[in-house]
């Protein structure tokens, strides 16, 4: 583990932020506590992990943050007694890591090298994620179904017939989408599906 990690901790309980600090305080792991997302998000840092405490909101809000900058940080959930489907759904959202809390010193020192060298690995890959997931993001549902379609090779009559509308209307949703994405051609608006996992 590199000297002096900085761990931004991002956690709406007073008590469990002072918990963390108190408990890391003799590691060689920097912890810059935040009560909320929104907060870290004004004080952006350039570098180190986020830990963030899973309330079903921040994990998203970060990541989404980090595909509207396209700097991505390495984020390691946590909870006390996370479900499965909680640590499934933080994963698959674009945390790197989850850790249970209570954690010991040496618990989450463990996570923390872990984390810094699947972000080395992870790195270029998870921030093109991130760019493409906010791309997408700003489709409308529609213009989201429409970008399914073209990515599974169908034309505009079918995909019109899939979903009711004329190829008409398929072909307006379609420039939409591009715009939108600053895509120049379909082929980029695939390849930005297929980095934002919209489509396999």
């Amino acid at each position: 583990m590199s000297n002096g990690t900085s761990l931004f901790l991002v956690d709406g309980d007073v008590r469990r932020r002072a918990a963390i600090s108190h408990c890391l305080a003799d590691s060689s792991i920097h912890v810059e506590p935040f009560e909320d997302a929104s907060e870290l998000i004004s004080r952006w840092p350039k570098s180190g992990l986020l830990l963030v405490h899973d309330d079903g909101v921040a994990i998203g809000a970060l990541l989404g943050q980090m595909g509207r900058l396209g700097q991505w940080l390495p984020v390691i959930g946590f909870a006390q007694a996370p479900s499965t489907r909680m640590v499934v759904g933080a994963v698959l959202e674009g945390a790197i890591d989850y850790i249970s809390w209570p954690f010991t010193s040496e618990d989450i020192a463990k996570v923390v090298a872990d984390a810094e060298a699947k972000a080395e690995v992870f790195g270029s890959a998870k921030l093109r994620e991130a760019l493409a997931r906010s791309r997408v993001d700003r489709l409308t549902k529609r213009e989201r179904e429409v970008l399914t379609g073209v990515a599974g090779g169908m034309s505009n009559r079918m995909i019109g017939e899939k979903l009711s509308i004329s190829p008409r209307t398929v072909e307006i949703h379609r420039a939409n989408m591009l715009t939108k994405m600053g895509a120049n051609h379909t082929s980029e608006a695939i390849r930005i599906a297929i980095e934002a996992a919209l489509v396999n």
